[in-house]
């Protein structure tokens, strides 16, 4: 009989081609939704891709609330963990959320006999204040309480130790999995988190792009890797950086207008000026967030994930390309 795996937060973007992954692979899915309505639309999004019939069953369960966590993973062998908060939360409500959402999650797992967690934590969980001169690996940590750490950013940090934490002494393993900006093909029309800066991009925002650079992961990969996690004997107790190589904002832009055509027409590739968003940084709490990472690159090493996980990015010009076409705008 097929093992079964629970996936928390299914309606979500990587959750989505995790379930995909998995139920291409021969396995049994329970995914957690904090809303059964939701059911028909994720069934239809996975039915783009793979037949649901049979191996995919929904269950309510919320991070903010510990009803429907034991019966979730009742006789699951494993559980990919990779739900987040809701969106509309800020500051400490969200780090509030993303702890006790992961000690809620960790704890029901460990207490319900699963074998093993894999974890979509953040490349925002090991990135250092200052840019090094070496490639971050697994060893670094991002310090929580360094000055100007954004939320997010912070709540990534917190979340992972957090699951460290929860697991310590326990017979379940666990494996985080780091990636960057999580791009690729949307599987449905409302999918929100990365997927809106190329929506923002087609649709003609920013007119000005800031000096950024996005180190891509493609949600393809991260989800084949969240599965061959599961099983492998040299994972546990292991993180891993999945990261492909990194684009600057105009590069992301460029490559929208070469392979979309007239459907990239009203995409601006114009620069905006270090000092002009330094500027918009005192009134725009977003573009204050993102300062620290204005004109950074810094170099990632996914050498560990290639050698243990198997892990083979694509190409980030194809992830790009591939989520603006499937992307109706």
């Amino acid at each position: 009989m097929a093992d079964t795996v629970l996936v928390t937060g299914g309606t979500g973007f990587v959750a989505g081609w995790t379930i995909i992954e998995l139920l291409r692979r021969g396995y049994r899915v329970r995914a957690t939704v904090r809303s059964l309505a939701d059911e028909a639309n994720l069934r239809r999004a996975v039915a783009a891709e793979v037949d649901p019939d049979g191996g995919l069953e929904l269950v309510a369960a919320d991070l903010t609330n510990d009803a429907g966590w034991p019966q979730a993973m009742a006789g699951c062998r494993f559980v990919q963990h990779i739900a987040s908060p809701m969106g509309g939360l800020e500051g400490d409500a969200l780090i509030a959320t993303a702890l006790q959402g992961t000690r809620r999650v960790l704890t029901a797992a460990a207490e319900a006999g699963v074998e093993r967690v894999v974890m979509t934590s953040s490349t925002a969980a090991c990135l250092p204040a200052k840019p090094l001169l070496r490639a971050i690996d697994e060893s670094d940590w991002t310090d929580p309480d360094q000055p100007g750490l954004a939320a997010y950013r912070r709540s990534k940090a917190l979340a992972e130790r957090t699951a460290w934490d929860s697991m310590a002494g326990k017979p379940t393993t666990l494996t985080t999995l780091l990636p960057g900006a999580i791009f690729g093909p949307a599987l449905r029309s409302d999918q929100s988190g990365s997927v809106s800066i190329i929506r923002g991009l087609l649709q003609g925002r920013p007119r000005l792009l800031p000096r950024l650079a996005f180190n891509i992961t493609d949600v393809r990969d991260l989800a084949a890797m969240h599965v061959n996690a599961l099983t492998m004997p040299e994972a546990a107790g292991e993180r891993f950086i999945l990261m492909g190589d990194a684009l600057w904002f105009h590069e992301v832009a460029k490559v929208l207008r070469d392979r979309l055509g007239d459907r990239a027409r009203r995409l601006s590739t114009a620069g905006l000026p270090d000092w002009a968003a330094r500027a918009l940084a005192r009134v725009s709490p977003q573009m204050r967030e993102l300062l620290p990472l204005l004109g950074r690159t810094q170099k990632f090493s996914s050498e560990k994930a290639r050698r243990v996980l198997g892990f083979a990015p694509r190409p980030p010009a194809d992830t790009i390309a591939d989520c603006g076409a499937s992307l109706s705008v």
